[in-house]
Parts: C-alpha cells; structure tokens; sequence
C-alpha cells in the first residue's frame, strides 16, 4: 500500500467545493412502485423510452457487483470508456498546471483526452519487451502529475503489463494510476479489481464492447474506491447511461454463458491465426498476444494493408505508433472470417 496517498489533495479544488446536479430521479429513487410521476415534466403517455432513466444504473451495476465480487458504491458506468476516462481527468487534473503519463505504445484516447483538457501528456516509451521503463516513470514525474495510464492488456501490442511492475508503481506512484483492461477477458491473468482494497490510488476501467460484444450500445465500467467514485459521481452528465442501453447491457449480463463460449473459441481461433502467420514470408514477427487481437510486423505495412482491402479485409496499420513500424493490428474474427483472412495472406505471397 502507498502510505503516501491522500485523495483530498489530488482532486480539483472547485470539483471538491461545487454540489452536484440532482435530478428528479435523484431524488426520488424507488423505481419499482407504482406512482404518478409528475416531477421531471416528462411526456406522460408511455412509448417504453417516454420517462427518464436510473441515473446511477442500480440494476445494472446489482448485476456487475455480483461478477465482479465489488460493492456497488465502487463502481461507475460511462457512456463508452472514454467518458469514464474524460471524467478522470476532469475530477483530478487541473488545465494547464497539472500532467499526466501515458507509456506509448498504448490507446491514443489518453493522449487526445489530455489535449481536449489542456493537461501536459507526459509521454515514456514502453521498452523493447513492451514493458514499462520504472526508472523513466519515476524521473518524469513530479508534484504536479496526476495519473498513470497503464492499459494492459495494452493496445496495440497485444501484451499484458508484467504484474510486478505495476507493483512498484502502485507503491511509490503519488498520483492515480488508471489501468486500463478492456482486454482483460481474453487474457488468463485475472483483473486488477482484486486489489482495489489494497491501493486506494488504484482505477480500473473495463468496458461491455469487447468480450461482451456490446461495443454498440457504449458501456465503460470503472472500478475504484468509493471516495474515488463519490467524486467522479459529482461531474458525471445525470443521465449519461439511457434506458435502452441499461436494459441491452442487464439482459446480456444475466446469461453469460454465450461470452463464454465465444471468448474460448476466439482463443483458438487466435492460436490457429498464430501458426498460420508465422508461416506467411512477408511476415517478420508476430508478437506474443493476451488480447482478441494480433500484432505483426511485415515487409510494407502499408502496401499489406491496401492488399487486404482490396480482398475486403478491413485491418490497421500502426506503423506510427513508437516501436511499431511496419507493423498491422489484426482482430480475431469468426472461423469463416479468420479463414478467409489466411487464404488471402498466402494467396499475397505470390
């Protein structure tokens, strides 16, 4: 545990003085009676979407305490995980004073949500194996950063972050450190959550639009404290979460048993890939992968990926990333759509 850490002196001084926003569904909460709602000057002739929704989701996140084993005054739900992440930075950085770090090659949200918040982006560069470097994350800090980004799995490299690393960090780090694991369900290793008890400077964000397939309906889910959560529900929009999507995200939740299945079969399918690509000669090396998605650097990123394309092959080429170039990100997809995909690369190699 990081001995060091006081929550009060990280958050913003007008988000810890302003009042939150209460709406009518704030403030009366029992959803389940029977009642004439008069008090939100909603239209009162029912269309199933014509009354506002739960603002703080408590049937969704009933459900996600239960998987998760976290009680629900630990979690927060956003619309996609880049609200979630947006809302971090705006409880916790101050514009213009305060920086954050983010560990490149990582998910380029960070960087972008630093820019739109006017907050410095502090940038160390993973090391060749994709870890972080601890001695650079320790140099480039000072008293005015505010949050680590460790995404792990991270994305694009595939790889998870090696556990003792982000040990240390949680030790000695004096600001937040924001993991991101919207991989995570792929991965063998379990989650972060389990530690939240221990390090309260600790965040975790998940999300419904990989393993859960509902990259639709824009769920992200962060797990951390209940001082942290407090804050975060002080700023958040009070309907950020709408009922259609509340009701899609609860049923796919209470019968789990088809993620299952399909997380185990694009596990083999990703091992078929795997050995399927290692094979192909204009590939130079394919990267180690705890995600739903393969890394893999070629002879000419961008002439590959205009190949694929023209065969209707939709991949990435993230060649501008640090440490990435010549290289394409390449999802799992079905049996039919990976065997297409290997017909196509060994018919690009003659």
């Amino acid at each position: 545990m990081n001995k060091d850490f006081n929550i009060k002196s990280l958050i913003r001084p007008n988000v810890a003085k302003m009042q939150p926003y209460s709406s009518a569904r704030d403030e009366f909460k029992d959803f389940s009676s029977e009642m004439i709602f008069l008090d939100a000057n909603e239209n009162p002739f029912e269309t199933n979407v014509n009354r506002y929704p739960d603002p703080q989701q408590r049937h969704l996140k009933s459900i996600l305490s239960k998987h998760k084993n976290i009680p629900t005054d630990q979690i927060l739900l956003g619309n996609g995980s880049d609200e979630v992440l947006d809302l971090i930075f705006r409880a916790f950085c101050e514009p213009a004073k305060d920086n954050i770090i983010t560990l490149p090659p990582t998910y380029g949200m960070y960087g972008v949500l630093a820019d739109l918040n006017n907050i410095e982006n502090r940038e160390v560069l993973l090391d060749a194996d994709f870890q972080p470097d601890l001695d650079k994350i320790s140099s480039t800090a000072d008293t005015r950063t505010k949050l680590l980004f460790i995404c792990s799995p991270n994305n694009p490299t595939g790889n998870l972050i090696a556990l003792d690393r982000i040990l240390k960090q949680l030790k000695t780090f004096h600001g937040l450190i924001v993991i991101d694991e919207a991989y995570i369900d792929f991965a063998n290793e379990e989650s972060w959550i389990s530690k939240l008890r221990k390090f309260p400077n600790l965040i975790v964000t998940q999300t419904l639009s990989k393993a859960y397939g509902l990259a639709g309906i824009r769920v992200g889910i962060c797990y951390a404290s209940a001082e942290i959560i407090s804050v975060l529900n002080k700023i958040k929009p009070p309907y950020n979460i709408n009922k259609l999507t509340q009701e899609t995200a609860i049923e796919q939740l209470q019968n789990t048993e088809r993620m299952y299945r399909e997380i185990s079969l694009l596990k083999t399918e990703k091992d078929t890939l795997l050995k399927a690509l290692v094979e192909i000669d204009f590939v130079k090396k394919v990267y180690p992968s705890d995600a739903n998605f393969i890394l893999l650097k070629v002879d000419n990123a961008e002439r590959r990926y205009t190949q694929l394309l023209a065969k209707g092959i939709v991949v990435r080429n993230r060649s501008l990333q640090p440490f990435c170039e010549n290289t394409l990100r390449i999802t799992i997809g079905t049996p039919f759509e990976n065997k297409k995909l290997i017909i196509t690369l060994k018919e690009m190699q003659q």
